[in-house]
């Protein structure tokens, strides 16, 4: 049986929920393509900065005890020495490209957690070498995939839902996410980066992929005090407001409000909605409840949500009697790795080429499709520091006559060109 050979870096929330899950899904269940047959997964290697968390994953999982793991500055080396063909990159969102820049440059293909990177530069200098390598470089979306979302994508794209006119998005985590899972790595980031990019992509991805509206200027805005103190760099909550502009100059605006210091007690993991407002309609969706909930009698809410989302990621058994783990967080994943099985087996050698392009131009998860989303999160990071240096409300110029990005503090009569080439 045909193989390919997973290496994931980073064990912390996200290899957890997903990631391990998919590949034990897929360890007694391969996939199948009529071009090549049964593809199998192997987990060839594992990496982390520390290792701490290796050993309970292996108590856990008995089946993991043969799987290489790697730990320290130089694990990525160590693991793609392992033969693979796709290194996961699942660490915190400022470490990102560094590791995936060292896969591509030995010719391993990579899947990138959200966002990709952190600055332009960095997203050019990735597309540049996927290019000259031929290896594919894709990123986790995963929320494109829920339900809801796919529904409102499809009435957009058949015309049902037209012309969108602003829209508001929330995702609040909870303060268990931050002053303990995420607390080895938070200082000096924020919940905007980590989260309100999903919003972004999803807004993106449906309403302007093939709109004529551009992406015209990018606000933030915070609150800290909670996880860092009260004029540090690391943030509590962010609004993050985004404007796109049509040819006939209406705008479309968007606000993202996120937050990692919700209470833990609160019904549900997270706290998620998305409203969004059209010249003939509106849509509306509380992606917490789902229309589901639950008691158990002497349950805390830590340990058991009253309003579970089952649709990203949870324990199944099936009519048949299987057991299998399911949701949207973790078909993305195998979605993916499906890609990267068909460019290596689907079709001869002489074909690989028209593959490979042709997975390129998948949008949805395409690092090249990315470029909005990173301007948009270097804009967001810039806005920030100058703000938590006493300048706040500053606003980010798409395709200023200075340059791509360009950042304007109130009271200040300088510009800052973020990015010079546009966007």
């Amino acid at each position: 049986m045909k193989q390919i050979k997973i290496g994931i870096l980073g064990l912390g929330m996200i290899f957890e929920e997903t990631y391990l899950p998919c590949y034990l899904s897929l360890s007694n269940r391969p996939f199948w393509f009529p071009e090549c047959g049964a593809v199998s997964v192997e987990l060839a290697a594992v990496g982390s900065l520390t290792g701490k968390r290796w050993q309970h994953y292996v108590t856990s999982c008995p089946s993991l005890q043969s799987t290489p793991h790697f730990a320290g500055i130089n694990a990525v080396n160590a693991m793609l020495k392992q033969g693979l063909d796709v290194l996961c990159i699942a660490t915190p969102d400022d470490r990102h490209f560094e590791p995936a820049l060292q896969a591509l440059d030995a010719g391993v293909h990579v899947l990138i957690e959200k966002p990709s990177v952190l600055k332009l530069h960095q997203l050019e200098q990735l597309c540049a070498i996927s290019e000259q390598n031929q290896c594919l470089a894709k990123v986790i979306y995963h929320k494109l995939f829920d339900p809801d979302h796919q529904r409102l994508r499809t009435l957009v794209k058949d015309g049902k839902l037209r012309h969108i006119n602003n829209g508001y998005c929330t995702l609040l985590e909870p303060k268990s996410i931050s002053q303990s899972q995420f607390a080895a790595w938070i200082e000096g980031r924020n919940p905007a980066t980590y989260v309100a990019i999903h919003y972004v992509k999803l807004i993106h991805f449906t309403f302007f992929q093939q709109a004529e509206a551009q992406l015209a200027w990018i606000q933030a805005t915070g609150q800290r005090g909670l996880v860092g103190p009260p004029n540090g760099p690391t943030w509590d909550s962010v609004q993050l407001r985004v404007g796109y502009r049509y040819p006939d100059l209406r705008e479309a605006v968007f606000d993202i409000h996120t937050s990692w210091v919700h209470p833990d007690d609160a019904p549900g993991y997270v706290e998620q909605e998305v409203q969004f407002r059209f010249d003939n309609g509106v849509w509306n969706a509380d992606q917490r409840r789902r229309g589901v909930e639950t008691a158990l009698e002497g349950a805390l809410p830590r340990e058991w949500k009253s309003t579970p989302n089952h649709h990203y990621n949870a324990d199944l058994l099936s009519p048949r009697g299987e057991r299998m783990r399911r949701g949207y967080g973790i078909e993305t994943i195998r979605q993916a790795w499906e890609e990267f099985a068909y460019l290596k087996w689907g079709g001869t050698d002489n074909q690989r080429e028209e593959r490979f392009r042709s997975l390129c131009q998948q949008s949805y998860n395409d690092i090249r499709f990315d470029r909005p989303c990173v301007a948009m999160v270097q804009a967001l990071e810039a806005i920030l520091h100058h703000h938590s240096q006493g300048q706040p409300l500053g606003t980010v110029f798409v395709n200023h006559p200075l340059g791509g990005l360009v950042l304007s503090i109130p009271g200040s009569n300088s510009f800052v060109v973020l990015h010079k080439d546009p966007i």
